[in-house]
């Protein structure tokens, strides 16, 4: 009974307490408007719009109101600042040490606050004090200062803040704002829905701004509206704001609209309004001029606007004394490819920040000179600058382009000592770095630096599975790195994808191919230009034709598709591709043709590659360079030597990749004399070639035999360009002296090597060792490969058959045996054509194909034909041991000869046979289809895994040196 007496009188006293609070309503709600009037309000205003919170949903709050926290807001209190601020009676409140609310306020005990709101929330005391609720971060920066009585004691500093979830402002405190009557807190909201991109919480705060005089009345207000918009992407509703702005334009307004037409693709538009600007009579200030140099990054408007610019710069004043205004000059001749005019732009800045210096290394990097880079890198440390993140991340690119060791470790020290190391991008930089060093052990100094980042995310992952494909070490920790990965529940990219993609493709692992192709799928970036042109390499790689011609389709298709429905949009826009869809590697941009040339010459797809080619032209890219570029790759790889030269030729300028696909196209096509010497004419041109043009060259003198060419080629990189070599070019050397027959040389050259060789290396030297039957020089570099890449059958394979040759047989069992022990079968050989639009495969002793019955007759005649022109089979050649009878037998069901076979009848007499082969062709296919393309007169052109062989009228371009 006392128990309920006591109940019903604390009721009773809450109930009163509640009572006494709602009287003093209006002495709370008078105190309210002084305090939204005070400039401490708005300086507090201004502080939280800096940073985002969370949403918030409020329950118990801590049990003593203390300064700067979220406090004690009592039934009382809400009203009050209610009718002092909107006059509403809407319910907004936060409860503390009630037990059951009163009727009125039962649905209320668990606001849930706006997402992401500002807690701007007021408690207002009997005594006259006003408290700000802030979290630490903005209470620090805002240094809240609250209107206190004569002798009241400040608050106390605020506890941890509360972890909440979500980004908007609550509309409380957008009324408090909004309602106070002043101009500057409403453009405080603004700039802060402006930096966190929240435009839903701007799209609240301009309904409401409706209903007020400012937009009509503060440029202030409008101007940040517009700026809002801008920032959010929303561009034609900052279009709309703009031209409501009839009597309230200002410079501001101009700059604010054309800087948010350039952000957002469209600088054609941008160029005008600042014409209008102009003409109107405003002189432009520094961020005008940093719009007006934005919108001319594209080519066409820097060409037709980029002078004009420079020109405004100059006359207004702004030449070298505004950094701003100097690094959009900088970015816009960069952009462009004029590092000269770029420099002379930042020798003119009369102060420069680190900002500066970073944004000329980056350019110097990002076009090509990275030595130039290095030479301001030391420039800027001289000046007594101190790098951040984003200078090293530049420069360890340019390192890793150089291939320099030594300023590589130098950068890596630098680094560490300037406490870098934990940067995400400087990390991943040197990760990607050592990677492409190709130094002794440097994958192993890319893993350190991998496990000592402190988080990793999925750029760190991607950077360290990239590097063991790159550097093609260790290429099995691949799956084992991408599986551990997954473990972390970190989410692949597409760059993982295809990183993983191409190690599968190198192992011919097609069973993890399919596996990682299920993930794509699932993950649906299948469609993104990377991942599929990285399915169609692992399938066609791993001589799954039939899945790569399916891949490319789908890759085809879905391209095709967005190509089509832009063309027309695009031509009436006359403005650039949707920037969104570049980023996401999905639609229509240079990248896309690029990617699907890349794909479509990887299965020798002719037909593809010309409409792909002609799309290119309607789409408006026809005099793109990095797409001339790919053409010329296309067509040569296809096997079209001519078509890719009358590419080259109608280029208007030709860049140092330009000049390294002709020159490897026709180093493949057999014309090594013509390669050199169009690397003269690039070298008079001053296009300074990189280790890929000399990788190229060095090839060329490889196929034809030009030892000292060669070695005179392998000292000038060094000694003239001070290019340092690369396992790729040591393999070329190797290369060059065995297939001279110079094995024991290319032996010593090994030895000689300042690094380590690896696989590759090995395996080009026993290649050699096969055709000269040196058992000795061969069984070393077959034991180095075994040492180097256990899981690769190729060292056994060329053993074998090295044994095989020489006739000893036991030796050829041991090795077969060893094969079978540890699971590894010799890559099947096959040969395939592209026919209206269907890739037809052919294996050796095929009879799948619907044709085969035509084909294996056409082929006999041909063999009968061919017996009398004076072909005679080598058997020596099939490494079984078996009748010569039998040899000859399997000799005739090669997959080249059934491949010939099947071009012969099912294409027409004048046209061209081309046939592709995953393997190098054999000695005895070659012989016989030489004698073929004189028996018929047709030109048939095969491209297997090393070279093209064109055939005409019994000879070949390789001058029977392959």
């Amino acid at each position: 009974m006392s128990g309920r007496i006591s109940a019903q009188l604390a009721r009773e006293q809450r109930i009163q307490s509640w009572k006494d609070w709602r009287a003093r309503g209006r002495q709370d709600a008078e105190l309210a408007r002084r305090a939204m009037a005070a400039a401490e309000l708005n300086a507090i205003a201004r502080s939280l719009a800096m940073d985002e919170l969370p949403g918030l949903r409020l329950r118990r709050l801590p049990a003593r109101p203390t300064g700067a926290t979220l406090s004690r807001l009592t039934r009382a209190d809400v009203p009050a600042i209610r009718r002092a601020t909107r006059g509403g009676e809407e319910e907004a409140w936060a409860r503390h040490g009630w037990e059951n609310p009163p009727p009125q306020c039962k649905n209320s005990s668990e606001r849930k606050f706006g997402s992401g709101e500002l807690q701007l929330v007021e408690m207002l005391l009997p005594n006259g004090l006003t408290v700000l609720s802030l979290p630490p971060r903005q209470a620090a920066m805002a240094s809240t200062v609250t209107v206190l009585p004569p002798g009241l004691p400040r608050s106390q500093p605020p506890p941890p803040p509360l972890h909440t979830s979500h980004r908007h402002l609550n509309p409380l405190t957008a009324d408090l704002a909004l309602s106070s009557g002043h101009p500057s807190d409403a453009a405080s909201l603004l700039a802060a829905a402006a930096r966190t991109g929240d435009l839903r919480l701007g799209r609240t705060l301009h309904r409401r701004l409706l209903r007020t005089e400012f937009l009509d009345t503060d440029a202030v207000v409008a101007n940040s509206l517009l700026t809002m918009y801008s920032k959010c992407g929303h561009v034609s509703a900052a279009r709309r704001v703009f031209d409501g702005m009839r009597g309230l334009r200002d410079l501001v307004s101009w700059t604010a609209m054309a800087f948010c037409l350039a952000r957002n693709g469209q600088q054609h538009e941008a160029l005008l309004l600042l014409g209008e600007m102009l003409e109107s009579g405003l002189r432009p200030n520094a961020f005008t001029l940093c719009a007006a140099a934005r919108a001319c990054f594209p080519r066409e408007l820097f060409h037709l606007a980029g002078g004009a610019v420079l020109g405004l710069v100059l006359k207004t004043g702004f030449w070298g004394t505004d950094v701003s205004v100097g690094c959009a000059l900088i970015d816009m001749f960069a952009r462009n490819g004029d590092l000269v005019a770029a420099r002379k732009v930042f020798n003119g800045l009369i102060e420069r920040t680190v900002v500066v210096w970073t944004l000329m290394i980056t350019r110097y990097v990002q076009g090509g000179c990275t030595g130039k880079a290095v030479e301001l890198f030391l420039g800027m440390l001289e000046a007594g600058f101190e790098p951040d993140g984003y200078t090293m991340s530049s420069m360890i690119s340019a390192c890793a382009e150089l291939r320099s060791v030594r300023l590589g470790l130098q950068l890596h020290s630098l680094a560490l000592r300037l406490g870098l190391v934990s940067d995400s991008c400087v990390s991943c930089g040197l990760v990607e770095m050592y990677a492409k060093l190709h130094m002794e052990q440097s994958m192993e100094h890319a893993r350190k630096v991998f496990e000592r980042i402190p988080r990793h995310n999925v750029v760190s992952w991607t950077a360290l599975i990239s590097g063991y494909v790159q550097c093609r070490a260790q290429e099995n920790n691949v799956m084992e790195l991408f599986c551990e990965m997954l473990n972390e529940s970190i989410k692949p990219n597409h760059m993982t994808y295809s990183s993983v993609l191409k190690a599968c493709a190198n192992f011919s692992d097609q069973d993890s191919g399919r596996q990682i192709h299920a993930h794509v799928v699932k993950t649906s970036i299948a469609d993104v230009n990377v991942v599929g042109n990285a399915l169609v390499s692992m399938y066609a790689e791993s001589g799954c034709m039939e899945e790569a011609r399916k891949a490319f389709n789908q890759l085809y298709e879905r391209n095709i598709l967005s190509i089509s429905s832009d063309i027309g949009g695009a031509q009436r826009r006359n403005a650039s591709w949707n920037s969104h869809t570049e980023s996401m590697d999905i639609g229509v941009s240079t990248f896309t043709f690029a990617s699907l040339l890349s794909a479509a010459a990887n299965l020798g797809l002719l037909t593809k590659g010309q409409q792909l080619h002609a799309l290119s032209v309607k789409s408006g890219f026809g005099s793109d360079k990095g797409l001339s570029n790919s053409l010329v790759s296309m067509y040569s790889r296809c096997g079209y030597l001519e078509d890719a030269c009358r590419a080259f030729d109608e280029m208007k300028d030709h860049n140092v990749i330009s000049w390294t696909s002709i020159i490897s196209g026709l180093a493949k096509h057999g014309y090594a004399k013509r390669a050199l010497s169009l690397f003269d004419n690039m070298i008079l041109a001053g296009v300074k070639p990189n280790d890929v043009t000399y990788i190229a060259v060095l090839s060329a003198c490889s196929h034809v035999g030009l030892v000292k060419e060669g070695k005179e080629y392998f000292k000038s990189m060094q000694k003239d360009h001070r290019l340092i070599p690369r396992m790729e070019h040591y393999a070329c050397m190797v290369d060059l002296l065995a297939r001279s027959g110079l094995v024991q040389e290319a032996l010593e050259f090994i030895y000689e090597m300042p690094c380590k060789a690896d696989a590759l290396v090995w395996k080009t030297l026993l290649g050699a060792c096969r055709t000269y039957d040196n058992f000795e020089i061969g069984e070393i570099a077959a034991n180095h490969v075994v040492d180097l890449d256990p899981l690769d059958p190729a060292p056994y394979v060329l053993l074998s058959n090295l044994y095989a040759h020489a006739g000893l047989w036991d030796e050829v069992a041991r090795i077969r045996s060893l094969m079978r022990d540890k699971n590894l079968s010799k890559e099947t050989g096959l040969s395939w054509m592209d026919v209206g639009n269907t890739i037809h495969e052919f294996r050796a002793g095929d009879t799948s194909h619907p044709q085969a019955q035509q084909i294996y007759a056409k082929l006999a005649v041909l063999i009968r034909e061919i017996k009398d022109m004076g072909y005679v089979p080598d058997t020596s050649i099939v490494l079984h041991d078996m009748s010569d009878e039998l040899k000859e037998q399997y000799l005739l069901q090669h997959s080249e000869k059934i491949a010939v076979s099947f071009g012969l009848i099912t294409t027409s007499g004048t046209k061209q046979i081309r046939i592709f082969k995953n393997l190098r062709v054999c000695a005895d296919c070659h012989s016989a289809i030489k004698y073929i393309s004189k028996s018929t007169g047709r030109e048939i052109i095969l491209r297997d895994s090393n070279r093209f062989h064109r055939m005409k009228d019994g000879k070949c371009s390789c001058g029977e040196y392959w």
